[in-house]
């Protein structure tokens, strides 16, 4: 058995395991490691799960290196989940001064830190797509008011996951600002487009992105460093078409459906391997 997410499906699947004789496989993916180190009364249901199973997974590091000091548990092991390659795939032409972000409107996702860095930038012909929907999302179109960037910035709501690759190939950049991110998908999506990546070195980013080889890490959690990446970037010759490019190769290594299958099926054999028949 397989479960992914240790609350819910990790207790349902300790239960069933214990029940049926079966080897059990748990993968953490960030909310649910969050809910065991923010919640104290779940963590007694969160070392069940980590003792009852017979692998424990994490999609990055950072992630693994949580629930370990979390709880006194065993590292898990690493084993990124696969991504589209099919459907995420570089084509057409960028917009050189666009530059996108990806994800729920809310606070864990940086969104607002990025608003003050495009606001930061004094060239007014760099601008922001952004695509996503959540509950901030009208504070934050006051915020860009406030900043005086409400005409740089384009809000697009959710898309497609067809339509979203199509904002990957034009955008000049993705930017990630978030912080404690477990993996940071759209990087990876990203990536698959040859589309350069700036993240914060925090959470999983790390393992999607080395520091200007695939992507570009900025180590001060501030908007100004945000900002300052941001232009940089731009500035480059090649406005980062070979860190997209890198990036890409990386990204079919890492996290092409192929090689993650590859990667649990050792998981698979060394579990039933190590149960008692």
């Amino acid at each position: 058995m397989h479960a992914h997410w240790w609350f819910p499906n990790g207790l349902v699947g300790a239960w069933l395991s214990r029940m049926s004789n079966t080897p059990l496989i748990t993968t953490l993916h960030g909310t649910d490691v969050r809910l065991a180190r923010s919640v104290a009364f779940s963590r007694p249901a969160f070392r069940h799960v980590m003792q009852h199973s017979t692998f424990v997974t994490a999609v990055s590091r950072w992630l693994a290196s949580e629930a370990e000091a979390i709880i006194s548990t065993p590292k898990p092991v690493v084993a990124p989940m696969p991504v589209a390659t099919e459907l995420f795939a570089p084509a057409g032409s960028r917009q050189p001064n666009r530059v996108l972000f990806v994800g729920r409107l809310n606070k864990q996702k940086g969104i607002e830190l990025l608003l003050h860095a495009i606001s930061r930038i004094p060239d007014t012909t760099i601008g922001l797509d952004v695509v996503g929907d959540g509950d901030d999302r009208e504070a934050l179109v006051q915020l860009t008011q406030a900043l005086g960037i409400a005409e740089r910035v384009q809000w697009h709501g959710a898309v497609s996951q067809t339509a979203l690759a199509d904002f990957y190939r034009r955008a000049a950049a993705l930017v990630v600002p978030s912080v404690n991110e477990g993996l940071g998908l759209v990087a990876v999506e990203a990536q698959l487009c040859e589309t350069p990546v700036i993240a914060f070195d925090s959470g999983g980013l790390p393992d999607v992105i080395q520091h200007d080889r695939t992507g570009v890490l900025v180590g001060d959690v501030t908007a100004g460093a945000l900002a300052a990446a941001v232009v940089s970037l731009l500035e480059r010759d090649d406005r980062g078409a070979a860190l997209g490019a890198a990036g890409r190769l990386h990204a079919l290594a890492t996290f092409a459906p192929e090689s993650v299958a590859r990667r649990y099926a050792d998981i698979y054999r060394s579990a039933i391997a190590a149960s008692p028949q």
